[in-house]
């Protein structure tokens, strides 16, 4: 029928615009704001658009989300000119966002960029005018940390109408990582209009406030990886049981676990005794060797459920859903299309409970127990950073050409440090005799 679209064919919608089939099988558009926004005091309400794909999209996209975000942003949204001055710290903000160095960020970091660079441009000046419409050649170092210093507190307003004064150092922080970032990609794509000096470098800024006292990230011993495992085991939840060992081993984020290690990295057809290790964060990759130089296995535990795993599984990421108590047809992966990871975190604390172990511990704690354990067993600093795939400034262009050799040298002293680990604790257990 011609002017019908299928609901596998349609095109991609808005934020928050639905579509639904009709009895007539024609499709409907609704707009409808996330729950969380209606449960904040958010007055625009669901609404019909019709069956016209082209005015309803027109209708969400200049009215209902401008009307949306300037709720959210308490109407500085409003205060954004549609097109932003040439040479003004807005139209700064677009350059970098053109800017291939953008694309080159995972979602979960532009997602937070975007937000870090609208809480410098949206900030109020005394005159009653916005740092966005700025023009950079009026940027000093002293301006910007005069507004780094309003950034750092925020004022909330309590029930009970007192004002409490909260520091938000890290958000801040970030804040300016991203403008100073946005400077340097501006000042190379537009080196006539972006002055040379970033106002934004060299600020000294401080992770901690005064007489903070150092927060230890959670650490995973060896014996907590064992008996998370079988926790996760006895609950079904084999896939992340396997996950939480390969982050131990390789020193993954879970992010790149859960989101970007797919089937095909795992020993493929013209590299069968290795692993393709892909970092989102850095953008860097490496191929891991699985055996050394005598063909004996590296991770025996590990590669054993990886060609398990790949024998069963579809093309695409490596660990899904598959737990039998909510299977499906094709398992959804753990990360969700927006990158989310907040349901398999709460599958871990349950895992965690399970197993008995310190209720801190979460995901991150096994990758952050396999650098200890690599410091342990007097790993090199070059091989525990060909090991995380680290990079700094001054390495050397070689670097490169080393880590095959690196990673086999420190995974064999990793697996001898665990095996004296072992024994000493076994027998310092004292005799029954």
């Amino acid at each position: 029928m011609s002017g019908v679209i299928s609901v596998h064919t349609a095109p991609k919608l808005p934020r928050y615009c639905q579509r639904k089939l009709l009895a007539n099988n024609r499709l409907a558009y609704y707009f409808a704001p996330p729950t969380w926004a209606r449960k904040q005091g958010c007055e625009l309400n669901t609404e019909a658009l019709g069956t016209d794909y082209l005015r309803a999209v027109e209708r969400v996209e200049k009215i209902l989300l401008p009307a949306f975000e300037s709720w959210r942003s308490r109407g500085l949204s409003d205060m954004t000119p549609v097109t932003p001055e040439l040479g003004t710290f807005d139209w700064l903000i677009g350059i970098y966002q053109a800017h291939q160095k953008w694309s080159e960020l995972e979602s979960t970091t532009q997602r937070q960029y975007t937000k870090s660079l609208a809480l410098f441009a949206n900030h109020e000046l005394k005159d009653g005018s916005r740092v966005g419409s700025k023009q950079l050649s009026d940027f000093t170092k002293a301006f910007v940390d005069a507004v780094y210093g309003k950034l750092l507190v925020v004022k909330i307003v309590t029930k009970n109408g007192d004002v409490v004064v909260r520091e938000r150092r890290r958000y801040a922080n970030v804040a300016m990582a991203s403008c100073r970032r946005a400077w340097f990609v501006g000042q190379r794509a537009q080196e006539q209009i972006v002055p040379a000096s970033n106002p934004f470098s060299r600020m000294g800024l401080k992770y901690r406030a005064p007489g903070q006292p150092i927060r230890p990230t959670p650490t995973a011993t060896w014996d907590e990886l064992v008996a998370f495992r079988a926790a996760a085991k006895r609950l079904d939840y084999r896939s992340i049981a396997t996950a939480a060992l390969l982050s131990w081993e390789w020193l993954q984020r879970e992010q790149h676990v859960f989101g970007a290690f797919d089937i095909s990295h795992y020993r493929p057809v013209e590299r069968p005794n290795s692993v393709r290790i892909v970092h989102p964060k850095n953008g860097e990759e490496a191929w891991w060797p699985l055996f050394d130089e005598t063909g004996v296995p590296l991770f025996p535990e590990l590669t054993a459920e990886l060609d398990e795993i790949k024998k069963t599984s579809l093309p695409g990421l490596v660990f899904r859903r598959t737990h039998a108590h909510r299977s499906s047809a094709i398992p959804l992966p753990w990360i969700t299309p927006r990158k989310d990871l907040r349901y398999l975190r709460s599958v871990v604390k349950m895992i965690v409970a399970e197993a008995g172990i310190r209720r801190e511990l979460s995901f991150t704690s096994f990758r952050h127990g396999g650098f200890t354990e690599g410091a342990d067993s007097d790993l090199t600093d070059a091989e525990l950073r060909a090991a995380g795939r680290h990079r700094s400034s001054r390495q050397l262009p070689t670097y490169a050409k080393r880590t095959s050799k690196q990673l086999i040298t420190a995974t064999k002293k990793r697996r001898e440090e665990r095996t004296r680990s072992f024994l000493f604790r076994l027998n310092a257990i004292p005799s029954s005799e």
